[in-house]
């Protein structure tokens, strides 16, 4: 590929409206937060991203540290880290089983997603299972599952993690401000 073909336009979402928002109008050299962590990248880029549950699921593992500096790392000086991070740090002593079910779709192609939640006795942590749910032609049926294990991490936890790995202008941003259901976090490569 070729340095113009590795350059895509940010999708419409909210992370990338964010990242764009920050940056400027125009196309961004955007890659994933795991694509990172699984391989360097060539050549700095102009934002990595990482998705809803990915930060505490790295946290559980014990690799958010070294996720972060592998975040800085391809990044260019100026590029953003832009990423979604649930906070349920207040919501661990509660311990609730599930949030409300994602429903996506209309009539045939509707689709229903769950989430189901069992927390660890210190509430630090909670397993994760996701399930699918597909129309089938008499009955609703499973199109599939994805189980992982995160760690709560409250707001302080998540900015020191950013400002440890070399990131500067931390800040974050209420679902309120960045029409995502979830804060979005952006921090920026040093210069």
């Amino acid at each position: 590929m070729t340095a113009a073909q590795d350059l895509v336009p940010l999708p419409e979402d909210p992370l990338s409206e964010v990242a764009s928002a920050v940056l400027g109008a125009g196309s961004h050299e955007v890659v994933d937060l795991l694509d990172v962590v699984s391989r360097p990248t060539p050549h700095p880029v102009d934002v990595v991203r990482a998705g809803d549950d990915l930060l505490p699921r790295l946290a559980h593992e014990n690799a958010l540290p070294h996720a972060l500096r592998l975040a800085r790392q391809a990044l260019r000086p100026g590029g953003l880290l832009v990423a979604a991070v649930p906070e349920l740090d207040k919501l661990s002593r509660l311990r609730p089983t599930a949030p409300p079910p994602k429903v996506s779709g209309r009539g045939r192609e509707r689709q229903v997603t769950v989430q189901l939640w069992d927390w660890s006795p210190d509430g630090e942590s909670y397993a994760l299972e996701v399930v699918q749910l597909v129309r089938g032609k008499t009955t609703w049926e499973v199109a599939n599952t994805v189980s992982t294990r995160h760690r709560v991490l409250s707001p302080e936890q998540i900015s020191g993690e950013l400002s440890g790995a070399g990131f500067g202008a931390v800040q974050r941003l209420s679902p309120a401000e960045c029409g995502h259901p979830l804060p979005i976090w952006v921090a920026v490569a040093p210069a």
